[in-house]
């Protein structure tokens, strides 16, 4: 399995298994998920990259550790109000070759993140439902002919989740703002002398607000074992801490994801 087909099976994992957190689910669940997603290639770029993939899935809850649409990680305190946990998570390659802005320039490889985040629900409005604000500060490791790190990204969120909706659906959604270190802005906007030409300056990035983000994941379950989700998510760069960047063009991006989960497996004994 290469890395780019991994990274998508993570996104449409994240929407297929978006009640990953509600007690009374299966400790555990295996299948099959197939689909396509849709992104920019790199905050503010005119291109887009789209993959379309068939794959097994596998979802975890368990008391510590966790496999859910959070990513992989380790929950390190848990309460009714307080979640303190570890986690993991990744984004798509992107060839420069395939971007207009980026020719001639090194690709940009595999994304993998992983750090804290603290989690507080701000209120359960009603059964079914919280609000929720979301605190992680993650470690950005780029993936390609190595493993190298590049820089801090730290992503406020403030999520709503309706998991009833009456029909087998369900619906999250959340608004939040990224903000990176000049490191992590460096590897998306910098332009090195060497790559630089009359159309596309030399420049170096700065630290700040890299996007603003407002997403929407739903799924519905057709059957016990057969699920259909989607994800939708909005991106404005307005604000951006390097708009002046040659290779920031696009003012805003759509993320686009659809697909479908079918269960073949899961555990009589239930999350805690």
């Amino acid at each position: 399995m290469n890395r780019t087909i991994a990274f998508s099976a993570a996104l449409l994992l994240a929407t297929m298994s978006a009640q990953a957190q509600e007690t009374g689910l299966p400790l555990w669940e295996a299948g099959v998920v197939g689909g396509g997603v849709s992104t920019p290639s790199y905050p503010g770029s005119p291109d887009r990259s789209a993959r379309g993939l068939v794959l097994p899935y596998f979802v975890y809850r368990g008391d510590v550790v966790r496999v859910d649409r959070s990513g992989i990680g380790a929950r390190l305190l848990h309460t009714d109000q307080t979640e303190f946990d570890l986690g993991l998570g990744g984004s798509l390659p992107s060839n420069s070759q395939d971007t207009t802005t980026r020719q001639g320039m090194p690709d940009l490889g595999t994304l993998v993140e992983f750090g804290p985040r603290l989690k507080l629900t701000l209120a359960r409005p009603a059964p079914g439902q919280r609000l929720r604000l979301d605190l992680p500060l993650r470690a950005v490791l780029e993936v390609r002919g190595g493993v190298r790190q590049q820089g801090l990204a730290f992503e406020p969120e403030l999520r709503y989740e309706m998991r009833d909706l009456g029909a087998g659906w369900s619906l999250s959604s959340g608004a939040s703002v990224v903000l990176g270190d000049q490191k992590l802005n460096r590897y998306f906007y910098d332009i090195a002398p060497e790559y630089a030409s009359a159309l596309r300056p030399a420049y170096e990035a700065k630290a700040g607000l890299i996007a603003t983000r407002l997403s929407f994941n739903t799924a519905k379950d057709l059957s016990p074992d057969l699920r259909v989700f989607g994800l939708l998510r909005l991106e404005s760069y307005s604000g951006s801490a390097n708009l002046n960047s040659p290779l920031h063009v696009r003012a805003s991006g759509t993320w686009l994801g659809l697909g479908l989960a079918w269960t073949l497996g899961r555990s009589e004994s239930h999350a805690p």
